[in-house]
């Protein structure tokens, strides 16, 4: 079992990564039911909170099927930090997570997210602030470094855990590299086998198959794995990579009748919490891979993107049922789309 404070996770959990735009409660649904062990909310502004932004507020919506779930926030100010965690702590979370990983300009050009690598004292203090703020178990999302000449993690994983977090979830890349290249994982690694660190640690990045799930948590010894862009479109991701880790074997791809229900499921959903308008317009981001793997399917995809109601969109996903009929998927890796401007840390 891995232990985040008092929350109890399977042996070797798989989380859900922490999506602006993208791991809403009718994203976080379907992931549960395709095996996430843990989810995290999409990233919350606490100068936003404060301030009762409407978005930042909906934002804290939780629900007790998906728990365990943690709420994450970021921000470069003490104070602003403290207050956000307190109003975090009233919606009862099973954890608070801070964000010092995001890379988009907006966000680490202003002091928070990843901006906060270049200043090491100041994520202490940020983190301490929130520790002694509340009674929730704290843990840190982040990435290797600023840049390939500041790689700080190892110095960053030490002096986090000596303030109280519970646990670290670190993306493969500096900030400097966004999304482009391989995760390196070799520093990842190197934190979880450091015999000071005794929390858990969880690497990020590019885990797009069983196979591949299972090479890095044999090679780098890592608690657990977060999965973001993977998972878009995909929740069977999650029960796919338990199954191969269980067995040694793929299970079989799922259905088009499996993916149509589940994309309708994730549609109706996203009706239910953000309306008929924004509703529609997130769920776009999801359909290409909800039917990858089906050919000549551009001319459905285009049609899908195009529609302005549920029921055209229904009736659309229904002709896709009818026409691939008995369509048998192959179980190929996962491709990993770029949603960086939508900061997926």
């Amino acid at each position: 079992m891995v232990k985040i404070g008092n929350i109890q996770l399977p042996a070797f959990p798989l989380l859900l990564a922490p999506m602006e735009d993208v791991s809403d409660p009718p994203f976080r649904a379907v992931c549960k039911g395709g095996g996430a062990d843990l989810m995290y909310t999409e990233f919350i502004s606490s100068e936003g909170l404060i301030r009762h932004a409407i978005k930042s507020r909906q934002k804290l919506d939780i629900f007790d099927a998906e728990r365990p779930v943690g709420i994450q926030i970021f921000g470069g100010d003490e104070d602003s930090l403290s207050m956000a965690a307190q109003i975090v702590e009233t919606v009862q979370p099973d954890l608070l997570d801070i964000n010092f990983g995001c890379p988009v300009k907006k966000v680490a050009c202003k002091g928070a997210g990843a901006g906060v690598l270049k200043d090491l004292p100041l994520m202490v203090r940020l983190t301490e602030a929130v520790v002694k703020s509340t009674n929730l178990p704290v843990t840190v999302k982040t990435r290797l470094g600023w840049d390939e000449a500041t790689k700080n993690i190892e110095e960053v994983a030490e002096r986090l855990q000596d303030i109280g977090i519970k646990a670290l979830s670190i993306h493969g890349r500096t900030r400097t590299q966004m999304y482009k290249g391989e995760a390196d994982w070799t520093l990842i690694g190197r934190v979880k086998n450091n015999p000071r660190i005794r929390m858990p640690i969880f690497g990020n990045g590019d885990i797009d198959s069983p196979e591949k799930a299972l090479e890095y948590k044999n090679r780098y010894g890592v608690d657990g794995i977060m999965i973001g862009r993977a998972a878009i479109g995909y929740p069977w991701i999650f029960r796919e990579i338990k199954h191969y880790l269980q067995t040694g074997e793929r299970l079989s791809a799922p259905t088009l009748e499996e993916r149509i229900a589940v994309c309708k499921q994730h549609l109706q959903q996203s009706l239910v919490w953000k309306g008929p308008i924004t509703g529609i317009l997130e769920m776009r981001r999801h359909y290409s891979n909800y039917l990858k793997g089906l050919p000549y399917i551009k001319e459905y995809r285009n049609k899908l993107v195009s529609l302005s109601t549920a029921e055209e969109i229904e009736a659309v996903l229904d002709e896709i049922a009818e026409r691939y009929a008995g369509f048998e998927f192959e179980q190929t890796a996962i491709v990993l789309q770029n949603y960086h401007e939508k900061c997926p840390v």
